[in-house]
């Protein structure tokens, strides 16, 4: 077990009066680019101090709070936990970090708040349960609150949202609901989702993943459910822009149409890169609602573990044209954060974000924990009026030796002003198209399909792609199929002289199905250098990435049946051996004693629910794996 000792953190009783508040500030930036600084001067000097600061964890500011009279606040934002409580050395050194800036903003207690961005416990066996030593720490009551003593400890009011891993008590609770209950009690929360008034017409505003064992698909998209998303539209409505509200959003995982650095062959290919990234209609829903209200000014994620070092971990609503087409992000301004503890972190950073704001816009800071905690500023926006504002980035990519995550590489479809970018393929005379290069992992192409989705090459894999932002969707073939191949794009609708099919049992007149008013059927095709042609066949709602990764609770029990078989293999053969061995008068001389830990088996899995286009099912064989090979 844990030591008791480890388990809480003193909070701090009261924030402390600096006058000499981030003064230090301009000696620590990495400036190669303007900053408007005017708008914000020394304000964090002029706030007031509001003396004792007792811990709150409200969720609802009274409707009438106006916060102070010039809308200056302070907001510390977390990205993902994972607290191992074998490893807090470094949320030590990070909550000593902050308590030091902290200490320095004289914000009354209302403007000063703490965000954490959620996956707050280590989805590992932390030695945390002698009784169970297969039970993961996140998710659990003991990560939950010991999560909760350490956002108390800073002393301030803090908010939470729940990510992907805070669910994942499986061995605790049985359902989503009761493990949910367990988190909203932990940290007092009286919803999933959450509202605070920071300042004058100011709100934070959080939404929380509820679905973990239920998910339909994997069990790491983070699901925002429909309640919360019809909150989160309510409460837009009921604070316009036209009225001077300005809204302050997050969640776990981005948005699908941020512009955000993605992890390709992580987040992207298992389904889990954006809110409610397997549901299409919701996925879409965020950034249409960021389009409309422009009151959103800033939205705030986690979730792919990359820091703050990059120019893409921070994408403004508007750009200069000369810079490239428009983004139609709405007034909102989108911003990846990164992770505490070295052991999270998949880049080398280790940093947080600091929300500095008053009436004429915000500033966007980094906290590098790797770095002493040194302030950064990371980009400056200023409102020019309640719809609109400028953002300007504080300084280029800071590269560190080793980085491997630089300009990930994403289609353009320009607009008015700009073509698309030299990699989009087009249709020949003929609607056809043709890549008849074979593909290697440099291989960068994208093209439209007729019915309007979008597929494309990086990596050696083919992508889909979101229609309308373009943002990277799911793995369509990966590169073990996809390498040495060519690709065509050809017609397969119906012809005008159509021939009914008779030979075929289950396909009488299928060739003729189809209406007037369909849209135009395509085939996809994979050809080898021997013209084997393999046929990309869409998904159910006309969408082609693969939901290849399922619900971790059907994975598991998948586990324990492959298990289960291996078992059973390994003694039969043992048995097998042990007969034969029993038939022989006197052992050969070869023979020796065999033990099941010796034996290798040789143990796959079949799936459903579809191998064919038959119409009548007489096979389940998936040729070369559970059947022999074919052609």
């Amino acid at each position: 077990m844990v030591p008791s000792t480890l388990t809480t953190w003193a909070p701090m009783a009261a924030l402390v009066s600096c006058s000499t508040a981030f003064q230090q500030l301009s000696a620590r930036q990495h400036r190669s680019s303007p900053v408007v600084l005017n708008a914000f001067g020394s304000y964090l000097d002029q706030m007031s101090s509001n003396g004792n600061n007792p811990v709150s964890t409200s969720t609802q500011a009274p409707p009438t709070l106006q916060g102070n009279g010039n809308g200056e606040f302070l907001v510390g934002v977390l990205g993902d936990l994972h607290i191992d409580p074998r490893k807090l050395e470094d949320y030590e050194t990070g909550r000593e970090h902050w308590l030091n800036l902290l200490n320095q903003a004289q914000c009354p207690t209302d403007s000063l708040a703490i965000v954490s961005l959620g996956d707050l416990g280590e989805s590992k066996f932390c030695d945390h349960n002698d009784d169970n030593p297969s039970e993961l720490f996140a998710g659990t009551t003991q990560c939950h609150e010991l999560a909760a003593s350490y956002l108390n400890s800073f002393g301030v009011p803090y908010e939470v949202v729940g990510g992907n891993h805070d669910l994942e008590g499986i061995d605790e609770f049985d359902t989503d609901e009761a493990n949910l209950e367990l988190f909203l009690r932990a940290h007092n929360k009286p919803a999933p989702h959450f509202i605070r008034y920071i300042a004058d017409k100011t709100i934070l505003v959080g939404l929380t993943s509820t679905v973990f064992r239920d998910a339909k698909y994997t069990s790491h998209e983070v699901t925002i459910d429909q309640e919360q998303i019809d909150w989160f539209e309510h409460t837009l409505q009921t604070h316009p822009a036209s009225e001077g509200w300005k809204v302050f959003v997050f969640t776990h995982a981005p948005p699908n149409g941020s512009g955000l650095r993605v992890l390709q062959e992580n987040h992207v290919v298992n389904g889990c890169c954006w809110l409610n990234h397997s549901n299409e209609a919701q996925c879409s829903k965020f950034i249409e609602l960021v389009r409309e209200h422009r009151c959103i000014k800033a939205w705030f994620s986690g979730h792919f573990h990359l820091g703050q070092d990059y120019q893409d971990s921070i994408t403004f609503p508007t750009v200069d044209p000369q810079e490239g087409p428009y983004p139609n992000r709405g007034s909102c301004v989108f911003a990846q954060t990164s992770v505490m503890r070295s052991g999270t972190s998949r880049d080398g950073r280790q940093q947080s974000r600091v929300i500095r704001g008053n009436a004429q816009g915000f500033e966007i800071c980094t906290v590098d924990h790797a770095e002493g905690g040194s302030l950064r500023i990371d980009a400056t926006i200023t409102y020019t009026d309640c719809n609109h504002e400028v953002g300007v980035y504080s300084h280029d990519d800071i590269a560190k030796k080793g980085d491997q995550f630089f300009k990930v590489y994403a289609p353009c479809a320009g607009d008015e002003y700009h073509p698309p970018d030299e990699n989009l393929v087009s249709y020949d005379a003929n609607g056809e198209l043709h890549i008849d290069t074979p593909i290697d992992y440099d291989s960068v192409a994208w093209w439209y399909m007729a019915c309007g989705r979008v597929l494309g090459l990086l990596n050696g894999m083919m992508i889909e792609y979101d229609r309308s932002t373009l943002a990277p969707l799911g793995l369509v073939v990966g590169a073990d199929e996809l390498i040495g191949k060519r690709i065509a794009v050809v017609d397969s609708g119906i012809e005008e002289n159509c021939v009914v099919d008779f030979e075929t049992e289950g396909m009488e007149g299928a060739d003729c199905t189809g209406s007037v008013g369909d849209e135009r059927e395509q085939a996809i095709m994979l050809v080898n250098d021997q013209g084997g042609v393999v046929v990309i066949q869409p998904n159910e709602d006309g969408s082609y990435w693969r939901k290849i990764v399922r619900n971790k609770m059907i994975r598991q029990k998948e586990k324990r049946r492959e298990d289960a078989g291996k078992a059973y293999a390994k003694r039969f053969l043992v048995e097998q051996q042990q007969q034969q061995a029993q038939s022989w008068m006197y052992s050969p001389p070869t023979a020796a004693a065999v033990n099941e830990e010796d034996v290798e088996v040789d143990v796959v899995s079949s799936w459903g629910p579809y191998i064919s286009t038959q119409g009548t099912a007489k096979r389940t064989g998936v040729s070369g794996l559970t059947a022999p090979a074919r052609r």
